[in-house]
């Protein structure tokens, strides 16, 4: 016994393939960065057990200039995920330049014992993935129109049911 569908059941059921389709392409398409990369020179201060500033926030790709200084005694400067290490020195400034190529939260910390609060002396940066905030809201949009024709066609089922029901 072969099923009959309706010329309503047909046009959701393709509206609902294109959604899917569409998410889909939507999800594959290559994103581009929603910025470009920014050069950022970051001047920071190391004073006992503490980092000024004590967070830093950059874009993936972005390059960023560091220019270490110590105020009172010998600090070290480590950056987690990236392996840099340099030794600062009171009144000798120190540069490290890099590339925030990885996505994520980095600590960075002194690599010198600089005092019994030594281990506590951490700061943070953040490597935001540069992507487009639009392409998860793009997806979200899609999948709640989908959400909406399934529930209307849902609806206009029961309503064809009932029809039927009262035909026969």
């Amino acid at each position: 016994m072969s099923r009959v569908f309706s010329p309503s059941f047909r046009r959701v059921i393709r509206l609902q393939i294109l959604f899917v389709l569409a998410a889909a392409l939507f999800l594959w398409w290559p994103s581009t960065p929603s910025a470009k990369p920014a050069t950022h020179v970051i001047d920071m201060d190391m004073t006992q057990f503490a980092f000024e500033p004590g967070r830093m926030t950059v874009n993936q790709g972005d390059t960023v200039v560091l220019k270490l200084t110590a105020s009172d005694v010998v600090h070290g400067f480590y950056l987690d995920g990236y392996g840099l290490k340099t030794r600062v020195e009171p009144g000798i400034a120190q540069q490290v330049e890099f590339v925030a190529d990885q996505p994520g939260k980095f600590r960075y910390r002194c690599s010198v014992s600089c005092g019994p609060m030594h281990p506590f002396m951490i700061g943070e940066m953040v490597v935001s993935p540069n992507q487009p905030f639009w392409k998860a809201a793009g997806v979200i949009v899609i999948a709640l129109a989908g959400l909406i024709s399934h529930v209307w066609f849902n609806d206009t089922k029961g309503v064809l049911d009932e029809q039927t029901q009262q035909e026969q």
